[in-house]
């Protein structure tokens, strides 16, 4: 499946920390495209297993992750405004 996941950290005292691993957990499964934002394809159980290390740093009262989900990245359409930095290309 294709994911896209974007996250929101609140940096706060441990807000670095938590960002600094996240990031880290999504670059091991995901493709980086630009600050918070990863995407790549992705079996059912590695997506499984990228939710379940994120579980581990997300604090469910103050950050979010968002993984949208479709059957292949072809039924999408992307479109890039300002800079173009297509590091997808890195993909194919």
């Amino acid at each position: 499946m294709y994911i896209i996941l974007v996250y929101d950290i609140v940096m706060d005292k441990k807000g670095a920390k938590v960002s600094k691993n996240i990031f880290k957990i999504c670059k091991k499964y995901l493709t980086h495209i630009q600050k918070s934002v990863f995407e790549g394809n992705l079996t059912e159980l590695n997506c499984m297993k990228l939710r379940m290390e994120l579980n581990e740093y997300i604090r469910n009262d103050k950050d979010s992750v968002l993984l949208f989900k479709s059957r292949d990245e072809k039924w999408l359409q992307k479109e890039f405004l300002g800079i173009v930095d297509d590091k997808t290309s890195n993909f194919f």
